[in-house]
């Protein structure tokens, strides 16, 4: 993984030194809240219901152990016992107090870490494939494009006060595990026919009130190129991006009002211009960023795997993912237990984890897309031993994938934009299913839960995805069917009229219990809906 050079040290420890002097000034009256905020945000730190949050990046989710024991000792510190992994690949706290904020800055500063950029109109945290480097069929690792692209943004003077908030992805295979073209930016690493290797570019993506999946506004760029593209695609966004309304503001917005063939055309004439002005592709700091990002030295062993216990199978045949080197597979660690905070991890557990990577997986590990953690490289030889760990800590449930492997933002427990509680739904949710013993049966079905429009929890592309809203002062649940946020990219839609939270939870089980009945040998639920469509699932639901 990457390791700080004295210029990226440098420039974290001087926005801590900034960051304490500006939060000194608050704290003695010499600011007020409206003028502290976007400092604060500059620095992740939000202000929530009962106390501050604050967002850790961690780009495209890689960890060293060092870092996450660092991650448990701020969350014993400073918050209260735990942190929430999130979508984005990052770690939220959120009960920080606003005195202790820059101490928490300058500790994570001592393990290269930082929260620059986790919140504000700028270029956020860069996410990835969570298997990135590990994965049978990815054509190359997409983590060192995506360290480049962080640091071409990072305090990029042109895109520091973006029109909106801005969400960059890469991946390098044909199976999209992040969401890529839900991004404002989807970069796909492709081969051409002659076998060389380039970058395809989703514009326009995203979630939130309009969602709206990326058009292919070019199928390949040269990748000693892509940090120029990138910058023709925002230079284009920056110059015409709406910032007199932020509803409308999001690069999304632009796309599709301008037409993606015209908001190609100009970033093609931008491209062409930067490229004329002799901007230099960044092949040399290309090359010293991939000798961070080489193979661990793996082993041979054993390729199959005892099956003799039935729980620990189970955990295999469900948490563990194929690996490039036939010794090895890429074991999750589920932070969904059944009755769990989804995406919670308290901080002995964290340490736990920090362990198990610096034992069984080259000292590294992953924050994934899904709210899990992923230990990329594990010898099945030391499987069992790693299962056994897991589950004596509560870290074993065998459930990716699965209905009860639920995404869920904070919701209304914490989020001053939420209109309802997102955690307490997904709770009794797994606890439902854990109960009716048809998880095994409902095999992949991903279920995604948002407190709010703003979708954090990603409610348009789960397979069956629940938004709360807010009806006459009630919290109140919408049922929305047939998203994906794989490579077969759809949009959900709402299924009708809304539910209390006794309600979405029984419409949850009659929509299952639909899939169950029609469903033709070998069809997941997505498979089931698209072929029968909505109107068997309206029906049960609303007769």
């Amino acid at each position: 993984m990457y390791v700080y050079d004295n210029y990226d040290q440098a420039m974290v420890d001087t926005r801590v030194d900034e960051f304490r002097y500006q939060t000194k000034r608050r704290l003695e009256g010499k600011l007020s809240e409206e003028q502290f905020r976007p400092l604060r945000l500059m620095n992740g730190l939000y202000l929530q219901l009962h106390a501050y949050m604050l967002r850790v990046a961690i780009p495209y989710g890689t960890l060293n152990s060092a870092q996450m024991h660092a991650l448990a000792d701020i969350a014993e510190k400073y918050d209260r016992g735990y942190g929430h992994f999130t979508t984005r690949q990052n770690i939220q706290y959120n009960w920080i107090k606003l005195e202790e904020a820059p101490d928490l800055l300058a500790d994570l500063a001592k393990v290269e870490m930082h929260a620059i950029q986790t919140s504000g109109n700028c270029i956020r945290n860069i996410s990835s494939d969570h298997f990135a480097g590990a994965a049978a069929d990815e054509l190359v690792d997409p983590r060192p494009y995506a360290e480049l692209l962080r640091q071409w943004s990072s305090f990029h003077p042109e895109f520091s006060y973006l029109p909106r908030k801005f969400k960059i992805a890469v991946i390098a295979s044909d199976t999209d595990r992040a969401a890529m073209k839900l991004h404002d930016i989807g970069i796909q690493i492709v081969q051409s026919r002659k076998g060389e290797l380039g970058a395809a570019f989703y514009v326009g993506g995203g979630m939130g009130r309009t969602p709206m999946i990326a058009p292919c506004i070019r199928g390949f760029v040269p990748l000693d190129q892509l940090v120029t593209y990138s910058e023709a695609c925002l230079r284009v966004y920056n110059r015409h991006g709406r910032r007199d309304n932020k509803y409308k503001a999001r690069i999304k917005i632009l796309v599709h009002e301008l037409g993606a063939e015209e908001y190609k055309r100009q970033v093609e004439e931008e491209f062409e211009h930067l490229l004329e002005q002799g901007v230099e592709p960044p092949l040399a700091e290309l090359k010293r960023i991939k000798t961070y990002f080489e193979d661990p030295a793996f082993g041979d062993g054993p390729k199959a795997i005892d099956r003799s216990d039935p729980d620990f199978s189970l955990w295999v045949d469900r948490n563990t993912v194929r690996h490039k080197h036939d010794a090895y597979v890429s074991a999750v660690i589920s932070l969904k237990p059944v009755g769990g905070i989804p995406g919670d991890a308290s901080s002995e557990q964290m340490h736990l984890i920090a362990e198990l990577a610096k034992d069984y997986s080259f000292d590294e590990c992953r924050v994934m897309h899904t709210q899990n953690v992923v230990l990329p490289h594990v010898k099945i030889a030391d499987l069992h031993a790693l299962w056994t760990k897991l589950d004596a800590a509560g870290l074993g449930a065998p459930n990716l994938d699965t209905i009860e492997d639920i995404i869920a933002c904070p919701g209304l427990d914490y989020c001053t934009l939420a209109n309802a509680r997102s955690i307490p739904l997904a709770q009794k949710i797994s606890e439902r299913f854990a109960a009716s013993g048809k998880t095994d049966a409902l095999g992949e079905l991903k279920l995604k839960i948002s407190g709010c429009i703003n979708a954090c929890g990603h409610h348009h592309a789960g397979h069956i995805g629940i938004l709360g809203v807010d009806k006459k002062g009630i919290e109140n649940y919408q049922l929305l069917l047939g998203g994906s946020e794989a490579q077969d990219t759809a949009l959900g839609k709402i299924t009708g009229r809304g539910f209390d939270e006794e309600g979405i939870i029984g419409a949850v089980e009659t929509v299952t219990d639909i899939y169950l009945d029609q469903r033709e040998d070998g069809e997941r639920f997505l498979d089931t809906y698209r072929r029968i469509g909505m109107d068997p699932f309206k029906e049960a639901l609303y007769g």
